[in-house]
């Protein structure tokens, strides 16, 4: 059983931007475990951007769940805490140097999504990861269609370290859409109108999570 879910700094955003922060807390109330981000993500949002007037009221909003404690800092040790350190380096050096294009590293993953990940190894209970962003997903779960992407994207040749490939399948990966519809399934949603379930899967996609159209007709319809 899952106890743990660690949040890349993009679903808090996300779920911010959308209004939706209360629905975390009713979640949270839902979950045997734990809603944990680093320091890393800690200071992408509620940090920096409590000191940015176009960002401030997101940020005050993330961080009264954070002093609520629905979201928090996991309970390790020093020790852990130096493990951590050199799993995030470990994790950011093996994703970029994944994938090179004209003999030249691609850059996949920045510090919070890789400390993120490594709050995953430290942990001694099942964890979650809850990344809306394309990339570090598609690491973890279809590299290949990711190394295909990447060369599309930048019309050239991309080519692989397919051993890294096997380094990334550890890792657990949701969306802030596959929580939408826990809460939907659940019923935490207050909204009464009928659309008010499409509408946050929709209003999620284009606040920055990777989903497509055709996923979300197959979400409304499980």
């Amino acid at each position: 059983m899952v106890k743990n879910l660690i949040f890349d700094a993009g679903p808090l955003i996300n779920f911010a931007m959308n209004g939706l922060l209360p629905l975390l807390t009713k979640l949270k109330k839902e979950f045997k475990g734990d809603f944990l981000i680093t320091k890393e993500v800690k200071r992408e949002v509620i940090d920096y951007p409590e000191t940015i007037r176009r960002f401030e009221l997101e940020a005050i909003q993330i961080k009264e769940l954070f002093n609520q404690r629905i979201i928090k800092h996991a309970d390790i040790t020093e020790r852990e805490i130096d493990d951590l350190r050199q799993k995030r380096e470990q994790i950011m050096s093996i994703a970029n140097s994944t994938f090179y294009a004209d003999k030249k590293p691609i850059h996949l993953l920045d510090k919070g999504e890789c400390a993120a990940l490594a709050l995953s190894t430290v942990l001694k209970e099942p964890s979650v990861l809850v990344i809306d962003e394309r990339t570090a997903r598609m690491l973890c779960e279809n590299p290949e269609n990711l190394r295909k992407l990447l060369q599309k994207k930048l019309h050239t040749s991309v080519n692989a370290k397919k051993e890294n490939y096997e380094f990334f399948k550890k890792f657990k990966i949701i969306r802030s859409t596959e929580l939408a519809y826990i809460a939907n399934k659940k019923k935490l949603i207050d909204i009464k109108d009928p659309r008010a379930y499409e509408a946050m899967l929709y209003g999620l996609k284009y606040k920055g999570c990777s989903i497509s159209e055709e996923e979300i007709e197959e979400m409304k319809k499980l």
